[in-house]
């Protein structure tokens, strides 16, 4: 059901409704979540992302960095699952950032009419000016853009809503870049000294929604799974989406809930428990009733 703030409330408060699943951002869900609460309902809501990938030097770093590309500018970064933040670590950094950035550069940018496009615009004109500002508050507050997919015109489409894959080097965890859900094809390079920062950088970020790591490392990709806060983990996988039997959902602010919206835990979100116990006896004599614990025998 799509609506405004009033439609939104009408079901939050009507008691004739159970239960409420909701995804957007996180303040929206967060206040759904309270007021259906309030309300008595069983609320699911899922919030906002700012999803990262930590790239190790063992890692094969062409591998990586396709596989970042198609993360970071598929649907032109607008899925919540996007890779927002990629996490270069130690040596790596130099070779990621070229690497990702010839990818980019190699998107095709089009109409969703034309079957050579590989990614379209975004959703409005309100979102393309959203991005294209925060790649602008980037480089002002000190990052490299490496890759700048602003100003994009698509020939016989230079009214529509395109920005081009982005690639912004040297971001640290202060900036709007990064502090943002973006939710466009700009794709944030972080650097750190170990993937123990790493792993750090991630637990700090109020998300929890995926994540993934790039490495030929056994030890790493274990100490990587157990260590991260974060309720989707890829190893070499870098849309961690489960299968439909696992639990889909984030951890932190990612999810407001106690149940996540695939495989059983959301067959149970959308089902209440019900026991019946019966007993039919032929004649009143035959009750035995009791002043002991009743069974069902």
């Amino acid at each position: 059901m799509h609506g405004d703030k009033e439609s939104v409330d009408a079901l939050l408060d009507d008691p004739r409704v159970a239960a409420v699943s909701f995804v957007g951002s996180t303040p929206i869900a967060q206040y759904i979540h309270q007021r259906g609460s309030a309300n008595g309902k069983r609320v699911q809501a899922l919030g906002g992302a700012k999803n990262h990938a930590i790239v190790l030097p063992d890692a094969d770093v062409d591998f990586a960095a396709e596989h970042l590309a198609a993360a970071a500018f598929g649907s032109a970064g607008e899925r919540c699952m996007a890779i927002s933040a990629a996490v270069a670590v130690g040596s790596a950094a130099d070779a990621v950032v070229e690497a990702v950035s010839d990818k980019a550069r190699a998107v095709t940018v089009g109409s969703g009419r034309d079957a050579a496009s590989e990614m379209g615009p975004v959703v409005t004109r309100a979102a393309q000016e959203r991005i294209e500002g925060l790649i602008a508050t980037g480089e002002a507050q000190g990052a490299r853009l490496a890759v700048d997919g602003r100003g994009h015109s698509v020939p016989g489409f230079e009214n529509g809503f395109f920005v081009g894959p982005t690639v912004i080097d040297a971001v640290t965890t202060e900036m709007d870049v990064y502090r943002e859900e973006i939710f466009g094809p700009v794709l944030s390079v972080v650097r750190t000294d170990s993937v123990e920062a790493a792993i750090a950088l991630i637990n700090a970020n109020p998300y929890g929604n995926g994540t993934a790591i790039f490495t030929s490392s056994g030890e790493s990709a274990r100490r990587f799974q157990r260590g991260v806060k974060v309720g989707m983990i890829g190893i070499n996988v870098p849309v961690p989406v489960p299968m439909a039997y696992y639990s889909f959902g984030g951890w932190k602010n990612s999810l407001f809930g106690d149940k996540h919206v695939h495989g059983p835990e959301g067959v149970a979100f959308y089902t209440r428990a019900k026991v019946v116990t019966t007993r039919w006896p032929e004649r009143a004599a035959e009750s035995d009733a009791s002043f002991h614990f009743p069974t069902s025998r």
